[in-house]
């Protein structure tokens, strides 16, 4: 008998090809650019077969462009009025250049609004609704790894919420023409808003891994995007008392034999005075994750030249509001010096030295905060898509 042969007398088979790896023999979080196409092909396939996403996409190019619109009309009117009872180089200026940063960072708020709205909707149902349908575990039993699977379902989700994001463009463009803002705002905040919209879209990935219901895992995760962008500001101004102390602090104020009657002006004077102050230095973190803050933050500021005649810069308001949240109170307040303007008398220049708001730039803090939830949305998803599974919730399909 050969060597070659077994005891049934069947010849051994020879070298061959080795197996290629399954999932476990490549790992959890292993990533091949193959795998990641695949499955994200096959979601893109499927979406674009769905009349409703073209629908909605018409809807989105609407919509942002009556918007627009209506911001450029009212904003225009508005200005126009003031200018038709102002002097100097308000009267004289370009209706348009001074409407430049207001259109535009109405517009980029709107976007991303609506974005914000749409994007739970294109992963919130992904991995719990092909569980539903019975087709994940086809998926699963392939050599696609598990971090494949979530990850090329995260970059349909992200591509489908960027088509959106590209409707916009032309109307960011065009409240661009208006003038007063930079060219690289719009660079700016389209790469800022592509990033929101993928954490927004990694977070729905892991609450579908999570939960059995789409329904469940769609509440879910705009209840996340409120927390973010509603709650925030809310627990900001809710922590104001928790954050207020009496404190000793220097004023220039009035005298406190003065006779307001008298129809002098007050002689003015230092003193010291206990004075309860927010410290907001200490919570300004809570606004830094909101994403419309984040935007604000990040795009560059408008023209100086315009925002000196400008009716409203959004951009630019929150950037500065958050920017004094995070410098805290003053240590000297000015209480006399607007006496002088009320009396009718000429105003003394105000010995208290004006207050810098703390330059340093918030949104890299925020995003941060927003791309760990976005990473951890992604890794429950992967650990969730990983098999076999020791338990799974109750009344959920395998196959």
């Amino acid at each position: 008998m050969s060597d070659l042969t077994t005891d049934h007398g069947a010849a051994a088979p020879g070298p061959g090809p080795a197996p290629s790896a399954g999932p476990a023999e490549r790992g959890t979080w292993a990533l091949s650019r193959h795998g990641v196409r695949t499955v994200a092909v096959l979601e893109l396939r499927q979406r674009v077969r769905s009349t409703r996403w073209i629908v909605a996409l018409g809807v989105w190019f609407v919509v942002v462009g009556a918007i627009t619109g209506l911001t450029w009309a009212a904003a225009n009117t508005t200005l126009r009025s003031t200018q038709n009872i102002a002097t100097g180089p308000l009267a004289a200026a370009r209706p348009t250049t001074l409407l430049g940063p207001t259109i535009f960072g109405l517009v980029v708020f709107f976007v991303l609004f609506l974005g914000l709205l749409v994007s739970p909707t294109l992963s919130a149902t992904s991995i719990n609704g092909d569980r539903a349908a019975g087709t994940l575990a086809t998926l699963q039993v392939t050599l696609l790894t598990p971090a494949e699977i979530a990850v090329g379902k995260l970059v349909a989700a992200w591509a489908a919420a960027l088509a959106f994001l590209t409707a916009s463009v032309p109307y960011l463009v065009l409240a661009l023409t208006a003038g007063g803002t930079p060219v690289l705002s719009v660079i700016v905040c389209l790469l800022v808003l592509a990033v929101l919209l993928a954490v927004v879209c990694a977070i729905g990935l892991g609450f579908s891994a999570l939960t059995a219901r789409t329904s469940g895992s769609a509440v879910l995760t705009y209840l996340s995007v409120a927390g973010l962008t509603v709650l925030s500001p809310i627990m900001f101004g809710l922590t104001i008392p928790a954050i207020s102390s009496a404190d000793q602090v220097r004023v220039w104020s009035v005298p406190t034999d003065f006779q307001g009657d008298s129809g002098q002006a007050p002689q003015c004077e230092w003193r010291t005075e206990t004075i309860r102050q927010p410290h907001t230095e200490r919570t300004w973190w809570l606004l830094a994750v909101n994403p419309f803050v984040i935007v604000a933050d990040a795009a560059p500021g408008a023209r100086a030249d315009v925002t000196r005649y400008t009716t409203f810069d959004p951009l630019g308001g929150i950037r500065g509001l958050v920017r004094e949240a995070r410098t805290g109170p003053a240590a000297e307040q000015d209480q006399c010096t607007g006496v002088f303007a009320v009396l009718g008398e000429k105003a003394a220049v105000s010995p208290v030295a004006a207050r810098e708001p703390d330059r340093g730039v918030v949104w890299p803090w925020g995003l941060a905060v927003n791309l760990l939830l976005g990473a951890s949305g992604l890794a429950i998803a992967v650990r969730r898509l990983t098999i076999p599974q020791r338990a799974l919730p109750r009344g959920t399909r395998v196959a």
